[in-house]
């Protein structure tokens, strides 16, 4: 019993020494939140400041530099295929195994050797796929939206989790739910499309796949951050009312149904302050309405746009003052160097102690909840087990299927017969295999061409034409090596620069250096941005031009405002004043080698200038040349297959719709052939076609379909899938119908122009199929309900042909008569069903108050009496089946 007795005094004694000793927010027995107060009251400014600054990193620039801790790394590794689109250059490491085991070697050196042992957040974006080399690369968000279908898209995001996990990362900066209310905006593809159900409830299933797994999600961008004219981070104006209805419904989903714990602002302003810096939008509705709990970061550099473009902020540090002071938690910047022009604001009282205090508080809490304390490496034995995994490949294949979109389809020209004896493949994409924006690689990207060639065998002749390119290069940069200068006797390449601080090229210059070449885009800065005005300036650039071939050759330029070329001291090209973005070339007769003196002078009096010297040598630019091989491919082919794309992506707006370079001339002389021809698109957002829809029967656009595209558009053109992919976004006729959504209130008058209709080429929620079906049957559980109540409606859906085939069932709702102006029309459900040939299937929707709901006068969420009109159907204009449901008090 003494024994006993003694033992039991040594364990409580141990116990008593060890709590002693260890502090509190080591100890996992105790609350998370005890845990984070005790660590934030033993951190100095500079610990709390770093745990508010995350980068790219992997220590390469000196632990040295690391001694105060940091927020965490996005560490880099090889394979981003668009890093050209992106801010953050993905280049560092390579495979998994590598960027594990740097992952756990960078927590290994913050747990160990660092004062408090606060361990990092490595972060990464995975918008369809870890942007990373060996991870899946499934098909881009708009295509995933497109499937409509919440089931599918949460197996997808599962994968991604267990890849992204399975490497040591534990926050994605991802999805976007924005809206994509304007097409012109390069991000389309990003998105889930216009509409805010559908956008929540994709967002809500990717996001719950990451957090149940421990990986924090951060919807972005928040909020609204595509602007008029579709223009990326272009100021906002919105009232709080159309915010409510539209852009907070998927964020608030993704919190409060997903759990995301953190989310990104925009570069944008809102009503006239940065959405880093919003004390109405992060502190008033985000911390405060919504009882958002996790971590609000900032999009890169986003910041110091406070100074850089919103002009609301003196330098970088009173950005970063306003940032914090307003609401923003943690400052994500792209190098390490610029903690210093952020810090000091940390250090000196500018800030307010308790936002600090709150900020780091919720960076560390969710530490705490990660296990990161306890638990702070990855298994590295996992990392095989997801990457590069099979069944991921396959699953990639099958979301391309279903969201692939059949537009049109005359005289049932698809699917194709697979005892063809010749088929012609026309265009660069057949061959591209393109991943869209954000995508890492891909493992063993397949193309059309090699999807196409599986399926058909070596019995069917193919006849592969390169057709036309996306951009029509009629003109390159002049290079370095033909631009010199001479000075002190010595030459080198490059032109004289001189840049004034007018437009008059008057005075002392105040900067003078050596420019390899003309090729300038200011649309953020100046030539300087330290001694040189960003809104006006003036440049002379004087030196030699040679030629490497003799011949009569354009020259000149291509940008905005002002500007002059001279050779050998003659005026050829005078454009000296402030006008539009415009190309000017003229013929010179150069003799090859010779040199000529030449002179450029160029003003800019607004700001955002861009500028380039342009020629037309060495450009062979053979795009009618391609056009007669696809022809000739065609003409002794059975059927011929266009692939036909756009460009777009982050900073990469469209104003204008249309195929890019000279794909429409292609696609109309293929058809003039008189054979059957297939237009594929590929590219991520809405396509105009005025000026060859006509002229082909069957149109088929399949997004950016992801690493094993190839094999799903050869399933899809051959009838072993049947297409049931649902557009997310409206499709406009015509660039002048913009903005255009299905979702608009009632106008006063007309939706029509005098010389356009109003409605679109392809409305939301449209798609074909190789099957047919009809809808019949509705009913209600109860045709009248109280506000609080709940019913649901039926429908018989029959598939009325002899092809298998999915269908996507929509349901529409609208307030008949409100105190508020409501949506003409919203959707408020969908389910895809299969349906074997002559199956039916009854499909039910719950209608309940978040179903009928609308923000009234006094921005409350009220369910007001009255009639609701409820529409089922195959579109947002196909409506099948409609009815009155009565609501009363």
């Amino acid at each position: 019993m003494k024994k006993r007795t003694l033992l039991l005094c040594l364990f409580l004694g141990t116990q008593l020494l060890f709590s002693q000793k260890t502090p509190k927010y080591k100890n996992p027995k105790l609350p998370v939140e005890e845990r984070v107060q005790d660590l934030l009251s033993r951190m100095t400014p500079e610990e709390k400041f770093w745990q508010m600054f995350m980068i790219p990193g992997d220590l390469s620039d000196g632990v040295d530099n690391y001694k105060n801790g940091i927020f965490g790394f996005q560490v880099s590794a090889k394979g981003s295929s668009d890093a050209a689109n992106q801010i953050l250059d993905y280049s560092a490491a390579s495979n998994a195994q590598e960027t594990i085991k740097l992952v756990n070697k960078i927590q290994k050196h913050f747990v160990e050797n660092t004062r408090l042992g606060i361990p990092i957040i490595a972060f990464d974006e995975a918008l369809h796929g870890l942007v990373r080399d060996g991870a899946t690369a499934f098909p881009q968000s708009i295509s995933l939206a497109a499937t409509f279908d919440t089931g599918l898209m949460k197996r997808v995001s599962t994968a991604i989790a267990l890849e992204s996990k399975s490497r040591g990362i534990r926050q994605i900066l991802s999805p976007v739910v924005n809206l994509a209310s304007d097409v012109r905006w390069g991000r389309v593809e990003e998105t889930y499309g216009e509409d805010p159900f559908l956008s929540a409830r994709m967002g809500v299933a990717f996001v719950s796949s990451f957090e149940e797994r421990g990986v924090i999600t951060t919807p972005k961008h928040f909020l609204a951050n595509s602007g008029d004219g579709g223009r990326d981070s272009y100021p906002i104006d919105y009232n709080e009312r159309y915010l409510e209805e539209y852009q907070f419904p998927p964020f608030r989903a993704c919190f409060t149904e997903g759990g995301s714990r953190s989310v990104m602002t925009s570069y944008n302003t809102l009503n006239g302050s940065p959405c880093t810096a919003n004390d109405w939008l992060l502190n008033k509705k985000l911390k405060g309405e919504m009882n958002f709990k996790g971590f609000i970061i900032s999009d890169a550099n986003a910041v110091g746009g406070g100074n850089v473009l919103h002009y609301t902020a003196k330098d970088y540090a009173e950005s970063g003052a306003n940032a914090i002071n307003n609401g923003l938690d943690v400052i994500f910047q792209t190098a390490y160097d610029h903690y210093k022009l952020f810090q000091p604001p940390f250090l000196d009282g500018r800030i307010n102690q308790k936002n600090i205090d709150e900020a780091v508080a919720r960076v560390l809490r969710l530490k705490f909840e990660l296990g990161l304390f306890e638990n702070p490496y990855a298994d590295e034995k996992e990392t095989n087990k997801w990457n590069g995994n099979p069944a991921h490949k396959l699953l990639s294949r099958e979301a391309a299927e279903k969201g692939m979109v059949l537009l049109k389809n005359d005289n049932k020209i698809l699917p194709l017969k697979k005892n063809i004896n010749s088929i012609a493949l026309i265009g660069n994409d057949i061959t591209e295999a393109r991943l869209g924006g954000y995508s890492g690689p891909g493992n063993g990207k397949v193309s059309m061409l090699d999807g196409i060639k599986a399926k058909l065998g070596k019995s069917v002749v193919i006849n592969l034409a390169e057709g036309c390119a996306r951009k029509s290069t009629d003109y390159v940069v002049v290079p370095t090596a033909n631009l010199f200068e001479i000075a002190n006797g010595k030459k080198r390449n490059g032109l004289t620069a001189e840049y004034f601080n007018n437009v008059q090229l008057s005075g002392t210059p105040m900067v003078t250096r050596i420019d390899n070449s003309i090729n300038f885009d200011w649309t953020l800065y100046s030539p300087d941005p330290a001694k040189i005005n960003y809104d006006f300036f003036s440049a002379k650039w004087t030196g030699k031009i040679k030629s490497p071939v003799t011949g009569t050759h354009k020259i000149g330029f291509e940008g905005n405002d002002g500007y002059r070329l001279y050779l050998n001291g003659k005026l050829i090209i005078d454009n000296w004043k402030s006008q539009s973005y415009s190309t000017k070339l003229v013929d010179f007769n150069f003799e090859k080698d010779k040199e000529y003196d030449i002179k450029v002078e160029f003003f800019e009096s607004q700001g955002y200038a861009k500028f380039k010297l342009v020629w037309n040598i060495g450009v062979n630019n053979d795009w009618q040349n391609k056009i007669n091989d696809a022809v000739a491919a065609a003409k002794k082919s059975n059927v011929a297959v266009i692939a036909a794309g756009i460009e777009e992506g982050e900073f990469n707006d469209r104003a204008y719709l249309g195929l890019l370079g000279h794909q429409e001339e292609l696609i109309n002389a293929v058809a003039a052939t008189g054979k059957p021809v297939v237009v594929i698109l590929v590219g991520g957002s809405a396509i105009t076609m005025d000026k060859w829809i006509n002229n082909v029967p069957a149109i088929l656009d399949v997004w950016y379909p992801g690493e094993d595209g190839g094999n799903a558009v050869a399933n899809i053109l051959f009838g072993d899938k049947n297409p049931s992919g649902r557009l997310p976004i409206t499709f406009p006729v015509f660039e002048g119908q913009l903005p255009l959504v299905y979702n608009h209130k009632p106008t006063g008058r007309s939706d029509d122009y005098t010389n356009l209709n109003g409605t679109p080429l392809f409305p939301f929620g449209y798609g074909l199929s190789y099957s047919t079906f009809e809808y019949s049957n509705m009913r209600f559980d109860k045709k009248q309900i109280g506000k609080s109540e709940t019913t649901k409606v039926y429908c018989t859906i029959k598939n009325t042909s002899n092809v298998d085939g999915d269908e996507v069932v929509q349901l529409y709702v609208r307030d008949v008569l409100a105190s508020i102006a409501q949506p003409i029309k919203q959707l408020k459900g969908f389910q895809r069903i299969s349906l074997k040939a002559g199956e039916s299937k009854e499909v039910s929707f719950e209608i309940n108050k978040e179903t009928l709901q609308m923000l009234n006068g006094d921005m409350k969420w009220v369910v007001e009496p009255g009639d609701f009109r409820i529409m089922i159907g195959a579109s947002s204009r196909d409506i099948k089946l409609r009815d009155i449901l009565i609501v009363t008090e």
